[in-house]
């Protein structure tokens, strides 16, 4: 084997080597990364849905309030959960991958029931008050892993004014929803969860196009050094030991008319040329010795 293929098989091993170690952490990071993002912007729309509520509560109620009393008819908008789910569902067309739901034990809209899942997010909550302000998990879903992000929804004040009993909520609302779900609540009892979810398919897909990106990119640059070397061993190692192979050659074979190796520089080529021409003027004077 020559020696530029036998250079370039060992550079190929040893960068091929390098790749895929540099591949590997990169697709772990990668992947990592991108569950983080997803993170990052599941807890953006969840702010989000918490300001929709903040602003329900402050801005909105108090003037619905009087045109709900007026009409003797109840009006959800009122309602910060109902006004979060609902700015929810007009951001969804920009994200339909996620979705968000006020998951509740007990409520009044049975849209919002907690499912088996929720429910457990939710009980965690209550059996750690205080403690855990946030969760962070992965579930299996029917259509595989999902990630999720929930925040615990503890009960106010005015919560109470339409949740403690049926007597004592407002009676448009009890007329709307029933008189049996949604009341018994309790002052600062967690009766249910924030939940931002969103499918795994989302966070790996975006790994891989990452992946995929870096990959191509980390070839072509592989590719294009070992061109280089390729380059550089040709004209600096390569051509120069063909030019005193092939002299060699012609002085094996008695001819001396031949011109010197150039022997500039100082490096291991040079001073083979040098070492070289030494040899070859040895050589001449000890066969003009013999032929005297």
């Amino acid at each position: 084997m020559k020696l530029l293929a036998k250079f370039s098989l060992i550079c190929l091993v040893v960068f091929g080597t390098g790749l895929a170690g540099s591949a590997l952490m990169a697709h772990r990071f990668l992947q990592a990364n991108a569950r983080a993002e997803v993170l990052r912007q599941a807890a953006l729309m969840m702010e989000a849905m918490q300001s929709a509520r903040d602003y329900t509560t402050k801005e909105v109620q108090p003037l619905l309030v009087n045109q709900q009393e007026h009409q003797r008819s109840f009006l959800p908008q009122t309602v910060p959960a109902y006004a979060a789910t609902e700015n929810f569902v007009h951001l969804r067309t920009s994200y339909p991958e996620y979705a968000y739901k006020e998951a509740t034990l007990n409520p009044t809209n049975l849209r919002d029931r907690a499912v088996d899942w929720e429910a457990d997010i939710i009980n965690t909550f209550r059996n750690h008050p205080g403690a855990a302000k946030e969760l962070v998990g992965e579930r299996e879903a029917p259509t595989g892993k999902s990630l999720y992000l929930a925040r615990p929804i503890q009960v106010a004040p005015p919560c109470l004014e339409c949740h403690s009993t049926a007597r004592a909520a407002p009676v448009a609302l009890v007329r709307r929803y029933g008189p049996n779900n949604g009341f018994g609540w309790e002052l600062n009892e967690i009766v249910g969860a924030q939940i931002v979810s969103v499918p795994m398919a989302v966070p790996l897909q975006m790994a891989e196009q990452a992946f995929e990106t870096l990959m191509i990119g980390l070839t072509a640059v592989f590719a294009a050094t070992l061109i280089v070397l390729d380059a550089v061993l040709l004209f600096t190692v390569v051509r120069p030991l063909r030019t005193v192979s092939a002299m060699a050659d012609e002085v094996s074979l008695g001819r001396m008319d031949v011109p010197e190796l150039a022997a500039g520089g100082k490096d291991e080529i040079a001073v083979l040329a040098g070492s070289f021409n030494r040899m070859r003027r040895s050589l001449e004077r000890a066969l003009e010795m013999l032929k005297r």
